[in-house]
């Protein structure tokens, strides 16, 4: 079968020709790739980034973001038929701590853990993929059009739900109430794709939106955010520093811009008993001057929180599934406007140097 496999440390990908998987346990199942979404990841992979080839291997199948059909499974399985549209998680366990032996490779404590298409496992950009069942979720058949979604958005689900766990432990209005974003003024900070999808989960959360970004305010991005109902903040217009005085304090921040000094600035627009939570990662490694002391006061005195947070669990990637289900029933086409280019596998090594500015996710179609 088809494969795009990069070389780790070396600029390109090409084609290979690997063999394809077989069921060999009772738990695991067999998919056929539909399409996989490309990400940051992947372009850092292929310009001779952060990448792991499996043990003894030279290359490492690329591909994060999968969306398949379920042709086959293993005597034991129950989650997933033939015919189901499915798609696996990213990480694997390091089968040593606490969290991995209770399937919660997102949060390993060894820093042994394994992830499909980035570190020490080959992905998921090509024709089948066989894994256990642990790591699958089922996605309801309405969604096959956006199903590749499922991953970016399991980031998302996590970063969500642990903010709101820390605020429900420590604010008691937080511990009584049912949501506690409902009427709550959220920024998100970067509008790709998992910027996007936070401010579709906090709308759906009945929050008050706003997105931030340097865009113009007539591209895709924006223009997206405002058909689900947000708000845009032109970050040349208003700076992060400058959100609070001309747009107000925010209760809840997501950053997904991957900036680190607009990470910084933006601790500047937190409410009091504010959560912030990171998910971006800054590249490059300049040093940034930052008021320490000016920020730790303010951390302290204003009750706040900044968390990271990255990669998920399945429970984050069933989370998902409900989530954009919802969101399909309230506001389908604008779901499916997310997805704005659709590319052959031959032709993925012709376009992953390029990136046009209205684009939001791109996809490599294996199958239909």
């Amino acid at each position: 079968m088809k494969a795009i496999a990069i070389v780790p440390g070396t600029a390109g990908s090409h084609l290979v020709e690997r063999p394809e998987p077989t069921i060999t346990a009772q738990d695991e199942a067999k998919v056929r790739i539909i399409r996989v979404g490309i990400c940051g990841t992947d372009r850092e992979e292929v310009s001779g980034g952060r990448a792991q080839a499996p043990d003894g291997q030279k290359e490492l199948v690329i591909g994060h973001e999968m969306f398949g059909q379920v042709v086959s499974v293993g005597s034991s399985v129950t989650r997933v038929k033939p015919g189901d549209y499915a798609v696996f998680t990213v990480r694997r366990g390091c089968g040593e701590c606490a969290s991995c032996l209770m399937n919660r490779p997102d949060m390993c404590q060894t820093g042994k853990y394994r992830e499909r298409g980035i570190r020490g496992l080959d992905g998921y950009q090509t024709e089948f993929v066989v894994d256990r069942e642990q790591y699958i979720v089922q996605v309801p058949a309405e969604l096959e059009a956006i199903g590749v979604l499922m991953e970016p958005l399991s980031v998302v689900e996590k970063a969500i739900d642990e903010a709101l766990a820390v605020q429900t432990v420590r604010c008691p209005d937080a511990a009584i109430t049912p949501d506690w974003l409902h009427g709550r003024r959220c920024l998100v900070a970067g509008l790709g794709p998992v910027g996007l999808l936070a401010t579709m989960v906090l709308r759906l959360r009945g929050g008050e939106v706003y997105g931030l970004d340097v865009v113009d305010p007539n591209s895709s991005r924006p223009k997206w955010l405002d058909g689900i109902g947000g708000s845009y903040i032109d970050g040349r217009q208003i700076p992060a520093d400058q959100v609070e005085k001309k747009i107000g304090g925010m209760d809840f921040i997501l950053d997904a811009s991957g900036v680190a000094a607009l990470e910084f600035n933006l601790l500047d627009a937190l409410a009091l008993n504010g959560m912030y939570v990171v998910t971006g990662i800054p590249g490059g490694d300049r040093p940034l001057q930052i008021p320490g002391a000016e920020l730790i006061r303010q951390l302290v005195l204003d009750n706040q929180i900044m968390l990271g947070s990255v990669n998920a669990a399945r429970g984050h990637f069933q989370m998902g599934a409900d989530d954009l289900a919802q969101a399909h029933l309230r506001w389908a086409d604008q779901i499916a406007g997310l997805i704005t280019n659709r590319y052959s596998w031959d032709q993925f090594s012709g376009l992953i140097d390029q990136h046009q500015p209205d684009t939001i996710k791109e996809v490599v179609e294996w199958s239909r």
